[in-house]
């Protein structure tokens, strides 16, 4: 399977807010190599819920039964090169609102995909880009990075994380199926990102963080245009740290911005559904039907 910033001045006011908070993500990358979830260590893996994406455990079998169609497309970027990109397209009549899926720390992994092809499935075209692409051995992504991927990515620019974004939303909004309507979701690292792209996009339409740190500077929130909602786990304390200071800015200039924290979930909870004694499971059902709703109100 084939997987997966020179600092541009346009993007040099917001040039930290991608790259906050890195803790919390070392943390999950280091939680998640250390050990099994619940499931795959001591019994067979839960009945999954097909409402929301597969976690982990589920993701592979979830892939090889999806009836939807997806692809791997090449994104030229500026200059060179090209940004390896899973895309799934949803089974209507319509046109279509496009999704980012902005992958974690560990670069585009097949939950990455699973959640690409869940948002399909829920009406989307959702595409899925491999940050890393060209970062690794031989010009290679996530793929050839393999457990070096989590130390890589922290060589990418917050202004190329924008401009590798702002590629795959031009790449997008050039296909036939496409409303012209484009919104972002990022898990962890990647919800950072989100939150970060809402900064540097100002013409992106809606912005959803999972679990990932708000921008620090205060000059970074009067640039969004697109709302942000956030999801947090009751239990991931430095990320949710962060929370009431985009909540004061927003509110202060009238954007919208709102912050769901389910109490006894953890980070990455959407990942790893099976832990923390169901609070993962549960806000990942909450989470996942809001962020839904979300979409549907601002790429409609």
């Amino acid at each position: 399977m084939k997987l997966i910033f020179a600092i541009l001045p346009a993007f040099l006011a917001s040039a930290s807010l991608l790259a906050q908070a890195p803790d919390p993500h070392a943390e999950h990358a280091k939680e998640a190599a250390a050990k099994p979830s619940p499931a795959s260590a001591t019994a067979a893996p839960a009945p999954r819920n097909e409402a929301i994406p597969p976690d982990a455990d589920q993701v592979k079998d979830a892939l090889a039964k999806s009836p939807r169609h997806g692809e791997w497309v090449d994104v030229a970027l500026p200059g060179s090169g090209k940004l390896v990109t899973w895309v799934v397209y949803p089974e209507k009549k319509e046109k279509a609102g496009i999704v980012i899926v902005i992958h974690e720390i560990f670069g585009l992994t097949d939950w990455v995909r699973g959640v690409t092809d869940q948002l399909a499935k829920d009406g989307f075209i959702a595409l899925a880009p491999d940050l890393l692409s060209g970062m690794g051995p031989n010009g290679g992504g996530t793929d050839s990075l393999g457990a070096d991927a989590t130390k890589v990515i922290r060589n990418l620019t917050p202004a190329d994380a924008a401009a590798r974004l702002d590629a795959v939303r031009a790449y997008a909004l050039k296909l036939p199926a496409a409303s012209g309507k484009v919104g972002s979701v990022g898990f962890c690292w990647g919800g950072s990102t989100s939150f970060g792209y809402a900064v540097a996009q100002p013409k992106l339409d809606a912005a959803a963080v999972y679990y990932g740190s708000s921008p620090e500077d205060a000059d970074a929130y009067p640039k969004i245009g697109a709302p942000v909602v956030g999801f947090y786990g009751g239990d991931d304390a430095r990320v949710n740290a962060t929370i009431p200071r985009a909540e004061e800015a927003m509110k202060k200039l009238g954007k919208r911005y709102a912050a769901n924290v389910y109490e006894g979930a953890g980070h990455g909870f959407l990942r790893q559904q099976t832990g923390r004694d169901g609070a993962n499971a549960r806000a990942s059902a909450k989470a996942w039907a809001a962020t839904l709703a979300f979409l549907r109100e601002n790429l409609k």
